[in-house]
């Protein structure tokens, strides 16, 4: 509730008090009474009860009517209003004004992020609501983007890794690139299973995040992701097929069942994001800083919806059937199904590769690792064919395989300075043209002008 709309509401209530009183009252304060009519109904009044300004029966006494009609009569209606409330503050004001600068520092902090950062500070904090309370006077408390919540629906999986709901977050720079989070909570308890930063929102670095929280909190039932590129690609499927997994994408347009992610993705903007600002630095720094705050703030609080820590409502559902080394690193391969030509060879992103001969003319599976394409794997109908040679080497690696490097520093200036050697260039054959102007004596006749004009002049007379 905002401020304004607090202040109507004491306003109404006080007007229905004084409202109240005055009917209690206007027939004992009529002028026209005698001292002795006016006590005696008052006295009826003081002996009955009646019903109050807000539904319940009160009772009224003697001195306390008699105060009323006092006040009515030196002031009015209004003098039966109660008077404003008038609270002495108990918060120290510094705390207050240190709570207001952080909140105009970064607009986007919460009361309850603020609440911590007291703590944290100054080893005491007013309450959340009263710190809202408090943005709300000064009109701190807007939202940046000035929209409502959005509402999805309320489905919970029945036990932890039941579900896991997976998306991609843009978040800040880091080393001068826009980084990416990929991450997925268990829908039961909203703990996070899987969360890492990458430069690029790919197959690659969905990977990168799920493939070790995988080995760590073990194998979900099913996956909800939406359409983004990555959770589509055919990596994720395969890697999916052979742990068992069951991916479920979102309606395109219709994020119901998406809320949960949503809003740890929100939590993440007001209670990390904010704390980062626009750069950080590099992405090593930037996942750490990430998992500290997952494991020691986000996992230990209790989540508003299920009143637990989310680690410890995952835990009760502990132990995870987890995949072994070797199944995972199958998982994880990626394929291509290429037809082996006569030869006995196969074309693959540029390279030739020999095969086993019997293999001729038949549609194989490459089954490799996509940041190393030396060493292919050879399969048919599923039987392994042994390693394919590589005769010639198109690439090293998968063209999606691009590395995480940060953005490359600029070149050191040469010093050159290509256009102000052109210019100079340009001045000196200015001074090197004659001006023929200058050369001129001071009747403004060029040398040897008056000979020639002479010389016209006597041809002309002759």
């Amino acid at each position: 509730m905002s401020g304004t709309e607090e202040e109507r509401q004491r306003a109404a209530r006080a007007e229905q008090v004084a409202l109240f009183r005055y009917q209690l009252i206007r027939e004992a304060a009529d002028p026209g009474l005698t001292t002795r009519q006016r006590g005696r109904l008052v006295r009826e009044l003081a002996a009955a009860e009646h019903p109050g300004p807000f539904g319940h029966s009160v009772r009224v006494s003697r001195p306390t009517i008699d105060r009323w009609i006092r006040a009515w009569h030196s002031g009015g209606f209004a003098a039966l209003a109660p008077p404003a409330r008038q609270v002495t503050p108990r918060t120290d004001a510094a705390v207050l004004e240190l709570a207001a600068a952080l909140k105009r520092e970064r607009p986007g902090r919460t009361a309850a992020q603020i609440a911590r950062i007291l703590r944290a500070q100054c080893g005491w904090s007013p309450s959340a609501r009263t710190l809202q309370r408090h943005f709300e006077r000064l009109e701190l408390n807007t939202r940046p983007d000035g929209r409502p919540p959005q509402v999805f629906g309320r489905f919970e999986a029945a036990a932890p890794n039941e579900r896991w709901t997976g998306d991609a977050l843009h978040g800040p720079r880091a080393a001068g690139r826009k980084a990416y989070l990929f991450c997925f909570i268990d829908d039961h308890s909203r703990a996070v299973m899987a969360g890492r930063w990458g430069y690029f929102e790919d197959t690659i670095r969905l990977a990168a995040a799920l493939r070790p929280a995988l080995a760590a909190r073990g194998v979900p039932a099913g996956i909800y992701v939406d359409n983004g590129s990555a959770f589509v690609d055919a990596a994720l499927k395969r890697a999916a097929a052979r742990l068992g997994i069951k991916i479920v994408h979102s309606m395109p347009g219709k994020p119901e069942g998406r809320g949960k992610i949503e809003r740890f993705f929100r939590t993440v903007r007001e209670q990390f994001l904010v704390e980062i600002g626009d750069d950080t630095g590099d992405l090593g720094e930037l996942n750490r800083l990430f998992t500290a705050w997952v494991e020691t703030v986000y996992h230990r609080r209790a989540h508003s919806e299920t009143g637990q820590p989310p680690l410890q409502r995952w835990l009760a559902g502990a132990p995870f059937p987890a995949p072994s080394p070797a199944q995972l690193a199958e998982a994880f391969l990626w394929s291509e199904h290429r037809q082996v030509r006569k030869d006995a060879t196969v074309k693959l992103f540029g390279g030739i590769y020999e095969t086993d001969p019997a293999l001729a003319g038949r549609t194989v599976e490459c089954v490799f690792d996509p940041f190393d394409l030396t060493r292919i794997e050879v399969r048919w109908r599923g039987k392994p064919y042994g390693l394919a040679v590589p005769r010639q080497i198109g690439r090293h690696a998968h063209p999606k395989a691009r590395p995480e490097q940060p953005a490359a520093a600029p070149p050191a200036a040469t010093g050159v300075d290509y256009l102000g050697i052109l210019a100079a260039e340009h001045d000196a054959a200015q001074r090197r043209r004659i001006n023929y102007g200058a050369l001129a004596g001071d009747g403004g006749q060029l040398p040897g002008q008056a000979t020639i004009d002479e010389a016209l002049a006597g041809g002309e007379e002759s």
